[in-house]
């Protein structure tokens, strides 16, 4: 298993290979990080966070001309957090009870899982795609779907963990990583654990560059 390239967007900016490439100025930091990419696609600005943070990771990934050679099929996609939809589903139950109509815009996205889908819609990837509930970020968990996806012949898997949720405090907390990795069915256990090991110090070095 190798890490190609990886990807953490939070509201402090964005790092691309655990180097920062767009710090961010304004409150709404996801439009602005679309603003900069000068990415042309409208349906952006319907989507949740989840789905917004996912879709401008992948865009940065991309930008290093990792998927030219790609059939539409051969990428897995993994991905987990910690709450599932919980910011938008704040919002959808706000819709009717304050507001007396549910939102159908918003019902649409109280589903983790949907961003999978606004992945492979905007990129035209067909292959198999699963999405993981976590307490914390665990490096374990992706490294044996990891070996899985390698054991049905998958040789490329973009995995993430992308959060938004509002904590007991009311404030929302949102991030994202995402990694392409590089698989293989002859994997041993040894090699696993330290992948793992790997990926988690990648994770947590993120995490300290971006409180910086």
């Amino acid at each position: 298993m190798k890490i190609l390239t990886s990807c953490y967007l939070s509201p402090k900016g964005a790092f691309l290979d655990q180097e920062l490439k767009i710090k961010f100025q304004d409150e709404n930091w996801l439009k602005e990080c679309y603003q900069y990419l000068e990415l042309d696609y409208p349906k952006f600005y319907k989507m949740d966070n989840l789905s917004k943070m996912t879709i401008i990771a992948s865009e940065l990934i991309k930008s290093k001309h990792v998927f030219e050679n790609l059939q539409d099929d051969e990428l897995e996609l993994i991905f987990a957090n910690s709450n599932a939809s919980q910011n938008t589903d704040l919002k959808f139950i706000n819709s009717y009870t304050s507001q007396g109509s549910p939102s159908p815009s918003l019902f649409v996205y109280t589903l983790p899982n949907i961003l999978t889908g606004e992945l492979a819609i905007r990129n035209k990837w067909y292959g198999e795609n699963t999405f993981f509930i976590t307490p914390k970020f665990d490096a374990n968990l992706f490294t044996e779907r990891l070996y899985h996806a390698a054991q049905k012949g998958v040789k490329l898997c973009l995995c993430g963990w992308v959060d938004s949720k509002v904590d007991e405090t009311n404030s929302l907390k949102e991030e994202c990583f995402l990694l392409l990795v590089s698989i293989n069915k002859t994997e041993d256990r040894e090699g696993r654990l330290s992948f793992a090991n790997t990926l988690n110090e990648v994770f947590q070095e993120y995490k300290i560059r971006n409180e910086v």
